[in-house]
């Protein structure tokens, strides 16, 4: 990917339903607008076919998914990366909401009653490695 398209695609932010496409692509990669749709309709109340046609129309001309044209059935591909999409959106969160501080973050997820101990154990693990590097 060109420097230019890697600036580009980096400061795309997707909408939630732009979000909602992209998470079945990064979970099963490449598929055909039906095979998207079917798992939109999994989620949520009934999404028309020609609706998530367009969305994933629009996406690939705003630089969020490819298309490979080259068979019967259109596969679309993310061009976007899910951490660099996951990390863009909890940082922007953390600053709009925790004055960006990882801390205050933190102390939040942990307060908020829905923390287990399985998790718990796993942030400590984290933690614990953290500390060793």
């Amino acid at each position: 990917m060109s420097s230019s398209k890697q600036k580009q695609t980096s400061e795309i932010v997707p909408t939630k339903t732009e979000m909602a496409v992209l998470q079945v692509l990064w979970q099963y990669g490449p598929s055909t607008v039906r095979f998207v749709h079917d798992h939109l309709n999994e989620q949520k109340e009934a999404v028309i076919y020609t609706s998530t046609l367009k969305l994933m129309q629009v996406m690939k001309e705003k630089g969020m998914l490819q298309r490979d044209e080259t068979h019967m059935k259109h596969i679309y591909s993310p061009l976007l990366e899910e951490e660099k999409v996951k990390n863009n959106f909890l940082g922007r969160f953390m600053d709009n909401m925790y004055q960006g501080s990882p801390s205050n973050l933190m102390m939040a997820l942990l307060g908020n009653q829905k923390t287990s101990a399985e998790e718990l154990k796993k942030i400590k693990e984290i933690l614990d490695h953290m500390d060793k590097s």
